[in-house]
């Protein structure tokens, strides 16, 4: 079982550039991700969002990249369109004021735009170096989340014996219903009609009685839900939407076992159900 929630930092320092590298997670219904990369290396924005994409399920994931240049790594170049235009122009403004004086490199050179810095940083040769550091920090941020996972995969198997446990005082109690209804409405009729009230007319009024008050068909399925996830919590890979639609299932089943309840020691059980049901899917949220 894997955990949404993850971390992992890693460095990366040589005579060229410092890297730092950061991924962190958290519980999100479908999968979220965050890309904050320096502006000269958006155009790899795909490549992280295909890496992760490939890794990660579900979660809101976030990734920060930031990258210092230790040695300069631009160049500065002449504009030559924009000389030309600037020179155009004070032609034109020479002729129209009259004034013979030529412009001087100088002020040529403050002129905006004329000179322009070009940066020689290849993006694609960068992704070569984030690629090691960035599988590095995931392999951290990997472990981080399955170490959470088995933390929350031992608490839902614990609420998950839980509810066996009580699941079996349910199904104990069972015999006790149909007690109470054959004795209840053999009362009630003797009540109403005295001791000569016909055995058959109570046994079929007591039939009626037991098939709707009759919980056996939930147990045997909430027994099959807690299979299935038993079955879940040892597979590998992302399985918190399977475990929230058991979760679901077991809580349909077990509403139906508390609305024919009518026993106290039922009523009790069921109460503890919901609660352990309840943690389960506290956990699940935070669950691929």
């Amino acid at each position: 079982m894997t955990s949404m929630t993850g971390f992992g930092h890693g460095e990366h320092r040589d005579s060229r550039v410092q890297m730092v590298l950061e991924i962190r997670s958290y519980n999100n219904r479908y999968l979220e991700l965050f890309i904050n990369l320096p502006y000269s290396m958006k155009q790899l924005e795909p490549l992280v969002r295909e890496y992760l994409s490939a890794r990660i399920q579900r979660g809101k994931v976030e990734f920060y990249l930031s990258v210092m240049e230790l040695e300069d790594s631009s160049d500065v170049v002449v504009d030559h369109a924009r000389v030309t235009t600037y020179l155009t122009a004070l032609d034109e403004l020479r002729r129209v004021s009259g004034l013979k004086e030529r412009p001087s490199l100088s002020q040529l050179m403050n002129l905006e735009g004329v000179l322009k810095t070009v940066s020689r940083k290849d993006p694609e040769a960068l992704w070569g170096l984030v690629t090691p550091l960035l599988a590095k920090v995931f392999a951290d941020f990997d472990s981080s989340r399955s170490v959470e996972g088995r933390k929350t995969e031992a608490d839902i198997r614990k609420c998950a014996l839980e509810i066996r446990t009580s699941l079996a005082t349910i199904e104990s109690h069972v015999p006790e219903i149909e007690a109470k209804i054959r004795t209840g409405l053999a009362e009630r009729f003797r009540e109403l009609l005295g001791e000569g009230v016909d055995e058959s007319r109570i046994m079929a009024e007591t039939a009626v009685q037991l098939m709707r008050a009759d919980i056996n068909e939930e147990v045997q399925r909430m027994k099959a839900h807690l299979e299935s996830l038993d079955d879940a919590l040892g597979r590998q890979g992302p399985q918190g939407k399977r475990l929230d639609f058991v979760c679901q299932e077991l809580g349909r089943e077990i509403n139906t076992i508390g609305s024919k309840s009518m026993l106290l020691e039922i009523d009790q059980a069921v109460i503890a159900v919901k609660d352990s049901l309840e943690k389960i899917r506290e956990q699940l949220r935070n669950v691929e």
